[in-house]
């Protein structure tokens, strides 16, 4: 049991992605129960202390993706800045802060408003250990150049942020604070550190496997993608819906040529690095359907596309490349061929079916409703997928390296 623990606590990402696998499972087990009580005449929707929706918004923003975006980070700021390891006591402590967060609002969603809360409150202190961890990592790396890690941190401030407001919400009830808690979330917090990871890595490691590839990593990128992700949650929070074109065109043309100069045609080849461009493309889709929303309210007030914009960013985008990075950086660091093998395949491919059941949903009515289906799609093909990488974060490295 105690070399078992040496193996599962020897690096951050092995602790963190493990915590990750098993929130991608339990948030859609606890929302495919719930959906199945609105939408059949199974059971009724299991009471909750506070409204349903907004806790799955508020788990898939923050209680799901931290723990993967804190694993992959923990790994890659002292590597990108050349600064020292993240230490044992901080990652380890980080790691019990979030899975006693969400056993806290699992448990309090179903029983009681306060261990909900404190579950929250919780998941702010575990976000605070490893923001602190990685600015002390940031503060004392000897490289100068530093603007991939300066647009993260001002992210994950954001993202501290947002959990903050959110628990304001839940003690105010004001609808400001929910409001800054959602949208800041998506767009200020996970989209930026999303598209920050995707223009750090996705060249690189296009450059690896590519013939003759050029790098295209240009210095205004992320400046736009600021100057956007700001002006779209300003006008969402706003009410300004109508007019968020303004800033979203830009960010999906940007997105669109990113795309294309990365060579997601030539990526196609290799699984491993197909699923990367493949989940980027779902950004620019994601965008184009924000887009024609925009335009449709601007000249008719029709919300004909619902929430299948919102979708396509969250599952299409987010989780497709929570899937791709995480499958690629869970054989790396367990001594594996960098291989996505036909399992990995799918399940990724499955991710994407799962996004199309969810806008459908947005955009037909079937006698059988499409959240339902969308939800036992994602379970599906998720299942399978931590079933193959979970074992390999619990196990030794095959080569024999520390880590």
């Amino acid at each position: 049991m105690i070399i078992r623990w040496k193996i599962f606590s020897a690096a951050p990402h092995r602790m963190m992605f493990f915590g990750g696998m098993l929130q991608i499972l339990l948030t859609m087990v606890w929302w495919l129960i719930e959906l199945l009580g609105r939408y059949t005449h199974w059971w009724t929707p299991l009471p909750t202390v506070t409204a349903s929706t907004w806790a799955h918004a508020f788990l898939m923003l923050y209680g799901l993706p931290a723990f993967f975006i804190f694993g992959f980070l923990m790994t890659t700021y002292p590597r990108w800045m050349k600064g020292q390891m993240i230490p044992y006591q901080s990652y380890a402590l980080a790691f019990f802060l979030l899975i006693g967060a969400t056993l806290f609002i699992y448990i309090g969603l179903l029983t009681h408003f306060f261990i909900f809360a404190a579950g929250v409150v919780l998941l702010l202190a575990g976000w605070s250990v490893v923001f602190y961890a990685l600015l002390q990592v940031y503060f004392h790396a000897p490289v100068k150049d530093k603007h991939y890690e300066s647009v993260l941190n001002v992210a994950l401030l954001a993202g501290h942020l947002g959990i903050l407001a959110y628990f304001l919400w839940l003690v105010t009830g004001q609808w400001f604070f929910l409001s800054f808690a959602l949208h800041g979330g998506l767009w200020l917090c996970l989209l930026p550190i999303l598209m920050t990871v995707c223009h750090r890595m996705i060249p690189f490691f296009s450059s690896c496997v590519i013939p003759n590839y050029h790098v295209v990593q240009p210095a205004w990128s992320l400046p736009v993608m600021g100057v956007c992700v700001i002006g779209h949650t300003i006008l969402e929070m706003q009410g300004g819906l109508a007019w968020r074109f303004i800033f979203d065109v830009p960010l999906m043309l940007l997105v669109f040529h990113h795309s294309l100069r990365w060579g997601l045609w030539r990526s196609l080849k290799n699984r491993l690095l197909a699923m990367l461009h493949v989940a980027f493309l779902w950004l620019g889709i994601a965008l184009l359907l924000y887009n024609v929303q925009s335009l449709v309210l601007l000249f008719s007030d029709h919300f004909i596309l619902g929430k299948a914009p919102l979708h396509a960013l969250t599952i299409g985008f987010m989780i497709s490349l929570i899937v791709g990075m995480v499958s690629r950086v869970t054989l790396g660091h367990s001594g594996r061929a960098l291989v996505a093998g036909r399992l990995t395949w799918i399940c990724f491919w499955g991710v994407s079916v799962t996004a199309l059941l969810r806008l459908c949903a947005e955009l037909f009515m079937f006698k059988l409703n499409l959240n339902v289906l969308a939800a036992a799609t994602w379970l599906i093909f998720l299942l399978p997928w931590v079933s193959r990488y979970m074992p390999m974060i619990l196990q030794a490295r095959t080569d024999g390296k520390p880590g």
